[in-house]
């Protein structure tokens, strides 16, 4: 058993081998390049690469699009229009191999560009950005004003009636960034299509028949019949808790809006029940892929697009129900300090608000703190007929050199141990990768100490040429050579299907013999002394621990107060050591279940009149968006 160096670029031409050449990069950029974008589903290398930049301090925009060629760097209009805030210092960009030259020393970019990480979707999206089509829309735009609330999901159904106001629609914007569906490309962002208010009450106008709606026919006109063609959605769940005629609660006889409030609540009134709505669907390849492969290019260029429909005085409170579980976990991944700047920027007239993640219970979260000469072994399984690729990310604090880490494949002797700074593949027989170990001296995912990235192939395929990895128990053992004490994060990335869409992704996990998985919330598992090294403290929404951002934990109406699923606070893991800055606990919760029994909350269903019920902290973070939005 050995290592394989990485390989040269195939796209970016950097040789991934020579010392520090991964220093400073994005890891999911050099497994990328190492598997040749196989998990993408790519044949051979896109014509251009997705990025999230951050430019160094005091850089605009303006100066890294002049200081390049639109020849191979393409930065959506959006990002140097007035609806970006003076001194942003992120932007999405579609980029060619050219970029890659231009970002070292010497080259025109190297001042400009701090970092960067890969947002490459499975999909459609590595063609040309840079020519959107003849539909394109030029003309300008009715800036909304007052109270806006904005909403980045999946699945919306903008005709429900919960989304009306006296039969017109209250969503003013409307943009799914993928090619589906029909309308005019947002010329500020070139890709997607949007419909404006006008749009849709058209085609509502069009389709009323003896004073009813056929939203059958609506979402068909605009080609959304497949999505919108099922009983729940949970982009319509979300808005509808968000700024919906009535809230969540109302169907709950003689219970108050929020824990200690009075009992006296009664049918929603507020602003957010009456406000505009500017909605963005996510590309359909970053809804499905959990693992968040490209979701923060989507993401950002959500959040400027619904910007870039506001005044600048408009008041906007975004619900962004969406996450990952692998990251930093101290607000320092670059979507994060984007949307930090974003809010800062805007003084007190954007809030970005995000569920903490329904993993709490999961066993994707390992904690060690390892002395000289200690060690600590991780049990990671990957499951069977999986047919996406799973990562593990191990952080590390500044300065911890001394780390190495060997891994053993399942049914497998082990490979070397690799150090700081080290990395390599395991190939197949055939020289393709079953599961690479990248551990760069630091990372542009990060700024605090470095991760240590562990990807390994799907196990199973229909392409009878693609290489499998084995499925079961990987040992990961970790080693501290160098005096000192060491605290490690261990996170393995989300990787399960959404609700109605059948993937193939099967979550993998951490196993223990000290784990309790009979999921008592009081359980030692939870108790600082427990000598398992699996800790349900830090299973946390990986793009909620921002300074600025504001995270919702999960709560019960009735019962015990936290959702088993949901982090919480006090941390139960408090008197464990952790790295500088980490981030557990929710900034605030909302309710999430109705008791220990009846999970979930009711909200709308696709239709009008319909009810569905949907679990997770993904209900409680829109209530937290209307409390705010109400107050703003």
């Amino acid at each position: 058993m050995y290592w394989t160096p990485l390989p040269k670029g195939s796209f970016t031409g950097i040789d991934w081998a020579q010392a520090g050449a991964t220093s400073g990069f994005d890891p999911y950029l050099i497994w990328a390049e190492a598997d040749n974008f196989a998990g993408y589903g790519f044949k051979k290398p896109p014509k251009w690469l997705p990025l999230l930049i951050e430019l160094a301090p005091g850089i605009s925009v303006a100066q890294l699009k002049a200081a390049a060629s639109p020849g191979w760097l393409y930065v959506p209009p959006v990002y140097t229009s007035s609806a970006a805030p003076t001194g942003l210092r992120y932007c999405t960009a579609r980029v060619k191999p050219a970029f890659f030259k231009h970002i070292r020393t010497g080259g025109s970019l190297h001042p400009l560009v701090k970092r960067f990480e890969l947002g490459l979707p499975a999909g459609h999206h590595a063609d040309d950005p840079s020519a959107p089509g003849a539909s394109s829309s030029t003309a300008p735009h009715a800036l909304l004003q007052g109270k806006v609330i904005g909403l980045i999901d999946g699945g919306l159904a903008f005709a429900n009636a919960n989304f009306l106001r006296d039969g017109k629609a209250r969503t003013r914007y409307f943009w799914r960034q993928d090619e589906e569906g029909s309308g005019t490309v947002p010329a500020n962002l070139g890709y997607g299509h949007e419909l404006t208010a006008a749009d849709i009450n058209l085609a509502i106008q069009k389709h009323t028949y003896g004073g009813l709606v056929d939203e059958t026919a609506v979402y068909e006109q605009f080609k959304m019949g497949m999505e919108l063609n099922k009983r729940l959605n949970h982009g319509t769940h979300v808005l509808d808790i968000a700024c919906g005629p009535r809230t969540v609660l109302d169907q709950i006889a003689g219970v108050p809006p929020s824990p200690n409030a009075p009992p006296s609540w009664k049918l929603a009134d507020d602003d957010a029940s009456r406000c505009d709505i500017v909605a963005v669907q996510l590309d359909w390849d970053t809804v499905v892929d959990t693992s968040g492969g490209s979701m923060n290019v989507h993401i950002m260029d959500g959040l400027m697009y619904i910007l870039s429909r506001c005044a600048p005085v408009a008041k906007v409170a975004v619900n962004l129900s969406w996450g990952t579980l692998a990251g930093p976990h101290d607000g320092s991944s670059v979507l994060e300090a984007a949307m930090d700047q974003l809010i800062a920027l805007r003084s007190g007239r954007l809030q970005v608000i995000l569920p903490v993640s329904n993993n709490y219970q999961s066993r994707t979260h390992a904690n060690a703190t390892l002395s000289k000469g200690e060690q600590v072994t991780l049990h990671w399984r990957g499951q069977p007929g999986d047919l996406t690729q799973n990562f593990l990310e191990l952080w590390l604090p500044p300065g911890a050199h001394g780390i190495e880490v060997q891994l053993t494949p399942p049914g497998q002797t082990s490979l070397p141990p690799l150090a700081w700074g080290k990395s390599g593949t395991w190939n197949a027989s055939n020289g393709k990768p079953l599961c690479a170990l990248i551990y760069p001296q630091s990372v542009a995912t990060g700024v605090n100490g470095t991760c240590a990235l562990m990807a390994v192939s799907s196990t199973f395929s229909f392409d009878k040429s693609t290489s499998t990895a084995p499925s079961g128990v990987w040992e990961v053992k970790i080693t501290n050579t160098q005096p000192g004490k060491v605290t490690v994060d261990a996170y393995v990335e989300r990787d399960d299907q959404i609700v109605g869409v059948q993937t193939g992704a099967r979550q993998s996990h951490f196993e223990d013999q000290w784990y309790d998985t009979s999921g008592n919330p009081g359980s030692f598992v939870d108790h600082p002394a427990n000598p398992s090294p699996i800790r349900r403290s830090g299973n946390f929404n990986s793009i909620a621990t921002g300074a600025k951002t504001i995270s919702v934990g999960g709560v019960r109406v009735a019962g015990p107060m936290w959702a088993n699923y949901s982090p919480r606070k006090p941390d139960p893991d408090a008197g464990r050591p952790e790295r500088r800055g980490i981030v557990k606990m929710p900034a605030t919760h909302a309710y999430s279940d109705e008791n220990p029994v009846l999970l979930g909350l009711k909200a709308a269903g696709t239709r009008s009149g319909g009810v569905a019920r949907l679990v997770g902290t993904s209900d409680a973070s829109p209530q937290e968006a209307r409390r705010i939005l109400n107050g703003m």
